[in-house]
């Protein structure tokens, strides 16, 4: 993780800059106040553990090369980093996932022992429970159908970054948003826009709650794009929707956490 190799540089740092103190005639080390030229950032490259958790955006359906969607991008983005060593990826994503799947989910030891080891946790969840919304009411749809559905997913999402925090208190969580591909199948709902802004809203709300938490905006990027970058369902990313995903996670990256010196 990325904490041992910080503790092994500035042992490195030690060594290197302990060779050099001069002693008085005492015995005793003088402090030498010239400044000392620091090694680079990537002195000691470090390997970044990545657990991807969620619903078919994590599991890159729409994906038409098979590596994963979003995650491939970002895995060769940041290994161009020459602070980063490797950054290894474990993808839990499972197409059709709903928050309440996902809290079931993360009860299972081997994406539990996972997240013990992660320095960063990504998410995509929320879509799923927005159509959850469509298919238990595709006969008298209205807005205050998905307002009343908000509550509860912003329970669940709390209790989703709760579990996670209580694995490993550490680790640093970026939620994805949920990006509105609904127009296309639901054309006679006008409000389509404004519900997805709300859920976004929403759930930056919770993620605002916490300190190792940020939230990564996606919506923006489709907007009036969907003919280009979303895929033959007109539903998930194609891979160029996937590859500015990524770019965008990547950026959120360098904000704060973890990889912030390295990145910004």
């Amino acid at each position: 993780m990325i904490r041992k190799y910080i503790i092994i540089v500035m042992g490195c740092i030690l060594l290197l800059t302990g060779c050099s103190i001069p002693y008085s005639k005492q015995g005793v080390h003088i402090i030498n106040r010239e400044e000392k030229q620091m090694p680079p950032a990537n002195f000691m490259p470090v390997t970044v553990n990545i657990v991807s958790i969620g619903d078919s955006l994590t599991q890159g359906i729409g994906d038409i090369d098979g590596k994963g969607g979003y995650i491939s991008y970002l895995k060769d983005k940041l290994e161009e980093n020459h602070s980063i060593k490797e950054v290894d990826f474990n993808n839990f994503g499972v197409k059709g996932n709903r928050t309440d799947q996902l809290l079931d989910r993360l009860k299972q030891n081997k994406i539990k022992a996972s997240i013990k080891d992660a320095d960063i946790v990504i998410i995509t969840i929320g879509g799923n429970d927005v159509m959850q919304v469509f298919k238990e009411n595709l006969m008298g749809l209205h807005v205050n159908m998905f307002l009343n559905a908000e509550k509860g997913y912003s329970e669940r999402l709390t209790e989703i970054i709760d579990t996670i925090i209580s694995y490993n208190n550490e680790t640093d969580i970026y939620l994805v948003g949920i990006y509105n591909p609904f127009i296309r199948w639901f054309s006679d709902l006008k409000e389509m826009d404004e519900i997805v802004n709300s859920w976004n809203d929403a759930s930056s709300t919770v993620i605002n709650n916490y300190s190792q938490t940020t939230f990564v905006p996606v919506d923006d990027i489709f907007q009036n794009k969907e003919e280009t970058l979303l895929y033959t369902d007109y539903f998930h990313p194609n891979n160029e929707g996937y590859e500015l995903i990524a770019n965008r996670i990547y950026d959120y990256l360098g904000k704060k956490g973890k990889l912030y010196k390295i990145l910004k």
